[in-house]
């Protein structure tokens, strides 16, 4: 497996979920019993990512140190990367050219959340690849998107950023395997005529090379871009009902650091201690006590 930085984008303003947000980091909202930044956290954590770097906007940056701190509590080492103004997610690869260090990377968006049946192993098997891998979902209304469209083979064989004419129903959703020449590439990418550093125009370097793949998320996946009111309810009632019908919870940073080693029983116990009033809390107590005594299982369970 390579070797690869995390990045969560956790930037912007977040003008679609005003007037919360004017307050208040989007990636902070809750989205049913934890912030919404636990999602994309936990999905760079079941890719095998332990190093890994949040960017965000200055007045935002006080409060994501507040909740995790340096990470070690998870096993993790986290840094932060102040965005000073937001101007396109290729900018993301700018920002952090120094932490990654000619690293190979993944790129999360903050907003971004994932549920589906073997996950972790389409993890995996991005992070083994080379080059670049992006993940399409079939979308109704593909011109709010990125959108992806494949040859007869599977290829990709375009990729457009918000098209009126879109070749095809698959969005390109915000999780990017780049490899360690991605900073250097957005260097060279210039504005697009909405005046951002567009993240489409990035992978087209990769695309023209035919160093570009796509693993497209079939029936059974969920996807969700929480930027808007609707779709923030619509992923937290997503995540009610998994917990409720199966017992399971998305995104729980401490239980997937848990399965993958990252922390022991006393130190999830610890974690714990100070949640018990909650539901959240009595899981991870739960969750820590059957690990003590039955082994820990396959983190790709919880994906």
């Amino acid at each position: 497996m390579i070797s690869r930085k995390g990045l969560i984008l956790a930037g912007g303003t977040g003008s679609r979920l005003f007037p919360v947000t004017l307050i208040a980091s989007k990636q902070l909202l809750p989205v049913y019993d934890k912030p919404m930044i636990y999602y994309p956290l936990s999905l760079l954590m079941q890719a095998g990512v332990t190093e890994i770097a949040i960017i965000t906007a200055p007045d935002r940056l006080a409060s994501f140190r507040a909740l995790f701190g340096d990470g070690s509590g998870l096993g993790l080492t986290i840094e932060y990367i102040v965005q000073p103004k937001p101007e396109g997610l290729a900018q993301a690869y700018l920002l952090a050219e120094g932490f990654l260090d000619g690293a190979p990377s993944v790129l999360v968006l903050g907003d971004n959340i994932f549920h589906g049946p073997d996950l972790g192993l389409l993890l995996e098997r991005a992070n083994a690849r080379n080059g670049s891998t992006i993940f399409g979902y079939r979308v109704d209304d593909p011109t709010n998107f990125g959108v992806v469209s494949f040859d007869a083979d599977g290829r990709a064989t375009s990729i457009e950023e918000k098209p009126r004419r879109p070749r095809s129903d698959y969005a390109a959703t915000g999780l990017y395997f780049l490899d360690g020449d991605a900073s250097r590439r957005a260097r060279d990418v210039r504005p697009s005529p909405r005046g951002e550093l567009e993240i489409t125009d990035l992978l087209q370097t990769y695309l023209d090379e035919r160093r570009l793949d796509v693993e497209t998320l079939g029936r059974g996946f969920a996807w969700f871009d929480t930027g808007t009111h609707r779709s923030l309810l619509a992923a937290s009632e997503f995540v009610q009902m998994i917990d409720e019908c199966q017992g399971l919870k998305l995104g729980c940073i401490e239980e997937v650091a848990f399965q993958m080693g990252l922390i022991d029983v006393e130190q999830m116990l610890r974690l714990a201690a100070p949640l018990m009033k909650t539901n959240y809390g009595q899981y991870l107590r739960k969750t820590a006590l059957a690990g003590a005594h039955a082994g820990v299982r396959d983190f790709r369970s919880i994906a």
